[in-house]
């Protein structure tokens, strides 16, 4: 009896022990009219961070700053098809697609793949009607993520680089938040996966011999790492570091357009890049400062100021951070200062 007991024991701890199917992606509730209160009724991923077979992680060469959160990138293109490249560098995602980002804090930034905590996965998917966006919050035990459209807040602890601890309310953005960044003229549309953001000389590369992606890739610009000295000049990192953080409202067609400082990579340097250009629709944002960039003088510039800044009305970007990016803010004043006085035509 007790080794009939021992047999039965082993055999149910191998069991547990097996790792669990693999999810089947569910291409009709991609391509269908409803919002589904789970995450995991899609298939697309085992975890937070681990993508079920058929998805595709990838990375950013600069990626948007979200209070210090890791985040966890993936792709999906349904069979059959592929994503062409499209004018301006820009990359069109086939029907049926899902753009996938999932956030979350090791306890300690030191050791930054130690012990992550996923707080959420936000996706992008394009249905026929459009892109729409839906942000999922995992529970606490990371077993399951929910639905929650109207956005929520998270106490999120963490010892930050320097040793000290920090903690802040973490924002998961409500479904009109996720419009106001992903927002091109009046439709939704992707902000990171483009074609100069990806390009690492591997990842567009691996995309075409998979099939997954169709026209000419050779020649494109590919944007510099922020934070590498090694991918380019202080100016074009800083560019690079505006053109994500900034340019998908700082554009010529996005909801900054008033303001007409546009900060995208293709953006000359000239006053709607912000030298020497004095506010417009700032408001109070301009902090009594005479110019968005003197060049020369960073303490004499409100856009660096706006960056620095977390009281509201003031702090830019607006939505997306309870916390300076301080590695950020230093690049953009080391770039101000660098420029000459003369590098635009004073007004």
């Amino acid at each position: 009896m007790r080794r009939a007991l021992a047999l039965l024991g082993l055999s149910l701890a191998l069991i547990s022990a097996r790792p669990a199917p693999a999810p089947t992606i569910n291409d009709a509730l991609i391509l269908g009219d409803t919002l589904p209160a789970r995450l995991q009724d899609f298939g697309l991923l085992v975890d937070g961070k681990t993508p079920a077979p058929g998805v595709r992680p990838y990375h950013l060469n600069t990626p948007l700053f979200s209070d210090y959160a890791e985040k966890f990138r993936f792709v999906y293109v349904p069979p059959g098809k592929a994503a062409r490249m499209a004018g301006g560098g820009l990359i069109d995602w086939p029907v049926g697609s899902v753009l996938i980002k999932s956030f979350g804090y090791p306890a300690d930034l030191r050791r930054p793949d130690d012990g992550i905590r996923i707080l959420e996965t936000r996706l992008l998917i394009h249905r026929a009607s459009g892109w729409v966006a839906l942000p999922y919050v995992w529970n606490p035990d990371g077993r399951e993520a929910v639905l929650k459209r109207a956005g929520q807040r998270l106490r999120v602890s963490w010892t930050h680089l320097d040793g000290q601890t920090r903690t802040i309310s973490y924002a998961v953005p409500n479904a009109n938040q996720c419009k106001g960044c992903h927002v091109s003229g009046d439709q939704i549309t992707p902000i990171g996966p483009k074609a100069r953001n990806l390009n690492d000389g591997h990842q567009l590369q691996a995309l075409k011999r998979a099939g997954l992606l169709q026209g000419q890739i050779r020649g494109l610009p590919a944007l510099p790492v922020w934070n590498d000295p090694n991918s380019g000049s202080v100016a074009a990192r800083a560019r690079a570091y505006l053109d994500v953080n900034c340019s998908h409202c700082h554009n010529r067609k996005g909801p900054a357009d008033t303001s007409g400082l546009w900060l995208d990579w293709d953006q000359p340097a000239d006053a709607n890049l912000g030298l020497y250009k004095r506010p417009t629709a700032a408001g109070r944002g301009s902090v009594g400062l005479e110019f968005a960039i003197k060049p020369g003088a960073p303490d004499q510039s409100y856009l660096l100021a706006r960056m620095a800044s977390l009281e509201p009305g003031i702090a830019m970007p607006e939505l997306g951070r309870a916390t300076v990016h301080e590695e950020g803010v230093a690049l953009i004043r080391r770039w101000i200062a660098d420029m000459k006085a003369d590098a635009a035509p004073h007004p």
